[in-house]
């Protein structure tokens, strides 16, 4: 029981006809769909952001989506606003099997940072209680699951193997942004960081 799957951000406005698709961000619900049946335990995390959040770009006259900005906490993406809290395209892919969800974790919802890794908001000093609940669980081996590869994956698989967690990112079962060549970048950090991509 040592095992869990953390399926990151499986939510509609990260696939096809969200505010923020990730392209072909729903082929991977099935592959997912028969990872979650093989782990004694799932988490599901879940950006979920007020409509007043820094993070999207329509909160900052002039800006447009995709440009950057300083945040207190450092550089910070402006993105389209998506998964606002309660809104359909927060919801999880309706095909996505979220019976076997042993906790859903929830981020982003602070309006001032954004939070892309499932363990630390940006500011990379606010805890979001997941090491906490896993150490408690036993689990020191974790496979990353979902969207988007390069944001979102990459930075919780970077994290947990900061943690001390056996870390693996399973790379058919997520799909990337892609960003100007964030997807090599990101799979670079994750290596030297210690996490297998398999």
């Amino acid at each position: 029981m040592t095992q869990a799957l953390i399926v990151i951000d499986m939510q509609n406005d990260f696939c096809p006809g969200g505010n923020l698709a990730v392209p072909h961000g729903d082929q991977i619900v099935g592959p997912i769909n028969r990872l979650i049946e093989d782990f004694p335990t799932v988490i599901l995390t879940q950006d979920w952001h007020p409509a007043d959040h820094a993070s999207f770009a329509d909160n900052h006259e002039g800006a447009e989506p995709f440009s950057v900005t300083q945040m207190p906490y450092g550089p910070q993406v402006l993105w389209p606003r998506h998964c606002v809290i309660g809104t359909p395209g927060a919801a999880f892919h309706r095909d996505l099997n979220v019976k076997r969800a042993d906790m859903v974790l929830r981020k982003g919802f602070r309006a001032g940072i954004d939070s892309y890794s499932a363990f630390h908001e940006n500011d990379r000093k606010t805890q979001t209680g997941l090491a906490g609940y896993l150490r408690e669980r036993g689990i020191t081996q974790l496979s990353l699951v979902g969207l988007a590869h390069d944001f979102c994956v990459a930075w919780s698989a970077i994290d947990a193997a900061s943690l001390g967690f056996e870390t693996r990112v399973i790379e058919d079962a997520c799909r990337a942004i892609d960003m100007d060549g964030s997807l090599d970048a990101a799979r670079q950090a994750m290596r030297q960081a210690g996490v297998t991509l398999a």
